[in-house]
């Protein structure tokens, strides 16, 4: 199975882009353009990263498994009570775990570190990083 091509980003002149910075459990790090309102689910599938997240966001899959350090953890929105749910279904998830279709990126997230756990790894998809 082949991934699609990563899209590219289009800014306008006065538009910015943050950073995210996303690590894999091969110890690839990439450091994909994050936009504000942009789930960093899309932007890890945008970006062409194996991430399976089978629903695409729906918040129904928990295939979208990331830890985010703890000094990122306090600027997160806290969890749903849905997106609790899922993780409570993920055998090893912990207070560091989010599901990435629920962080929505924001000015002051500017910098975001995340792991995509080996549980949310396309392993079958072949891949190559924007």
């Amino acid at each position: 199975m082949q991934q699609n091509a990563p899209v590219a980003f289009e800014a306008g002149d006065d538009e910015q882009f943050l950073t995210l910075t996303v690590s894999l459990g091969d110890g690839g790090h990439f450091a994909p353009p994050a936009a504000v309102g942009f789930r960093v689910m899309e932007l890890i599938r945008m970006f062409g990263l194996p991430i399976k997240a089978e629903c695409g966001g729906a918040c129904v899959c928990s295939t979208c498994h990331v830890r985010v350090p703890e000094a990122w953890r306090a600027l997160l929105p806290p969890p749903s009570a849905e997106e609790l749910a899922k993780l409570d279904e993920i055998p090893g998830a912990d207070d560091t775990s989010r599901l990435s279709c629920q962080l929505i990126m924001t000015d002051a997230l500017d910098g975001l570190e995340v792991e995509v756990q080996p549980d949310s790894l396309n392993r079958e998809a072949s891949w190559a990083a924007g």
